[in-house]
């Protein structure tokens, strides 16, 4: 199965990003991104690929000490930014030390599981909005994100998620996102 670990974000917050989003599609050239739906916002903390199913109960078992060792934090969604020329993203604010502990917890946590994972990165908190088979000029959109500031809230929980890849090769068809496991953060358990 393929997983990912993640914090989503409250559905307060993902409206308010929806609105800034809906203000994006009105810009020309919005027609040739592909954007992410709202089902699939979140921050991923560890992308893991796929997993054998043996390894989940180790796994889970490791990701659930890795939440408890991690108190929780602010954050609010803000600003945007771009990964070169084919990807656009909204930021975050807050507790982002916080927040890349927590991912740096939950990488070590798959890689000591026995997941096969990339070589580590430097964590950089953002939620895809969009992306471009080819070259755009993301600027007007970075620029249009720029003054968004969502409303904080807290980052009480971790959450391991499955994600589905779309099989019927129908255009415009999204990966599904299922929850496959749930633990609180610190003294929220």
């Amino acid at each position: 199965m393929r997983l990912f670990a993640a914090v989503m974000p409250p559905d307060e917050a993902l409206r308010e990003l929806g609105l800034a989003v809906e203000r994006l599609h009105e810009l020309p050239g919005a027609d040739g991104l592909r954007w992410t739906g709202r089902p699939g916002w979140h921050f991923t903390l560890a992308f893991m690929g796929e997993v054998d199913e043996a390894l989940l109960p180790d796994l889970t078992e490791r990701l659930g000490r890795a939440a408890r060792r991690s108190e929780e934090f602010p954050l609010r969604l803000h600003g945007g930014g771009h990964f070169g020329r084919r990807t656009l993203w909204v930021g975050a604010a807050g507790g982002l030390d916080a927040m890349r502990v927590l991912a740096e917890r939950t990488e070590a946590a798959a890689r000591r599981a026995g997941v096969a994972m990339e070589e580590p990165r430097r964590y950089h908190a953002h939620l895809t909005l969009a992306r471009t088979r080819t070259d755009m000029d993301l600027r007007p959109y970075v620029d249009a994100l720029g003054p968004f500031e969502g409303r904080p809230w807290t980052v009480s929980r971790l959450l391991l998620v499955r994600s589905n890849l779309p099989g019927g090769g129908r255009p415009g068809e999204r990966p599904r996102y299922e929850e496959a496991g749930r633990w609180p953060l610190g003294s929220a358990g």
